[in-house]
């Protein structure tokens, strides 16, 4: 009986991690296939560029390593050798990758993420919510909270964080950004998709009840003024009668908030097209196409592990199913 859930548990397994190993595989094929462009004389089309993360105004908290980034997928997993994930969180928003003295914006939107973990921690002494041990977010003991949130103490947390500053491979569809289909979509990744039944119902209940704002703008009021929640405002809000308004940025400010975060529509930005996602990849094209090459070579191994624990199998069941 042991041997059978030793042979059964081994053959799912080998098969994950065959699976695993051919999507390694179209990744390295798909980073070696195109030559690296140099932004600075990029044109619209496919294209490999590399170069360095620079933040585009807006960054995001890593859950577990509580760092500045502008992705993070973290992941709280339990259940020994058949883990599954009892937590999982994947943001990100734009960015840019800057090639010597060009640069251009990244839009995750859709985007398929290539990136070595920065933390895989089987201890229990990394805290979510709070950082590491030893940080100042140390005291916040956001482990035991989440543990008994998911009701299952953790057995193993990783994370995998794109970080300002780190070198990274994106290959993708290069368009005027006025070109893009859903520039909202675009902009930023989450793992809940655009099309989620709640979302929609949600989306369809604000249409039917007229409340359903056209833009961005008009749904946010005031909030959608650049400086707005920090007190410093580009622009006049809209204030009720008698009210004391804020100081007004300079018009310095002004000016870099429009560079960050207007787009023109003839600027040429990186995102996902149909049946083109992006892919984003940790380092330069060698680290990518070398961590597919071993993921690879792990899932030749692990169909060899299905072929061996497959034969087990049929030896151990097959006089039973005989009889």
């Amino acid at each position: 009986m042991l041997l059978e859930l030793a042979a059964a548990v081994g053959l799912v397994a080998g098969l994950g991690a065959l699976w695993r190993g051919l999507r390694a595989q179209r990744t390295g094929a798909r980073v070696e296939g195109i030559g690296t462009s140099r932004i600075a004389s990029l044109a619209a089309g496919e294209v490999r560029v590399t170069g360095v993360v620079e933040p585009a105004g807006v960054t995001l908290t890593s859950p577990i390593l509580g760092l500045p980034v502008v992705y993070y997928d973290s992941r709280v997993r339990s259940g020994g050798d058949g883990e599954t994930n009892t937590w999982q969180d994947a943001r990100a928003v734009s960015f840019f990758v800057r090639d010597g003295g060009a640069s251009i914006r990244v839009l995750p939107g859709g985007a398929n993420w290539d990136l070595p973990l920065d933390i895989d921690d089987s201890s229990g002494l990394a805290r979510p919510m709070g950082g590491l041990p030893g940080s100042e977010a140390d005291g916040f003991d956001g482990l035991s909270i989440l543990a008994r949130a998911v009701d299952a103490r953790p057995r193993r947390m990783t994370e995998a964080c794109l970080e300002p500053g780190d070198r990274v491979t994106v290959i993708g569809r290069a368009l005027p950004f006025g070109d893009l289909a859903d520039p909202a979509t675009a902009m930023s990744f989450s793992p809940i998709a655009a099309d989620d039944p709640e979302i929609a119902a949600d989306l369809a209940a604000a249409r039917a009840a007229g409340t359903l704002a056209d833009d961005p703008a008009e749904a946010w009021g005031n909030a959608a003024i650049p400086g707005f929640g920090i007190g410093l405002p580009v622009r006049s809000p809209e204030l009720e009668a008698g009210a004391t308004g804020p100081a007004i940025a300079a018009p310095e400010a002004a000016a870099t908030a429009a560079a960050t975060f207007d787009i023109s529509p003839d600027v040429l930005v990186l995102a996902s097209t149909d049946g083109a996602p992006l892919l984003i990849a940790g380092g330069g094209p060698a680290e990518a196409a070398e961590r597919s090459s071993d993921a690879f070579l792990l899932g030749l191994l692990g169909a060899v592990l299905a072929i061996g624990s497959a034969i087990v199998l049929a030896f151990t069941l097959g006089p039973r199913l005989g009889a």
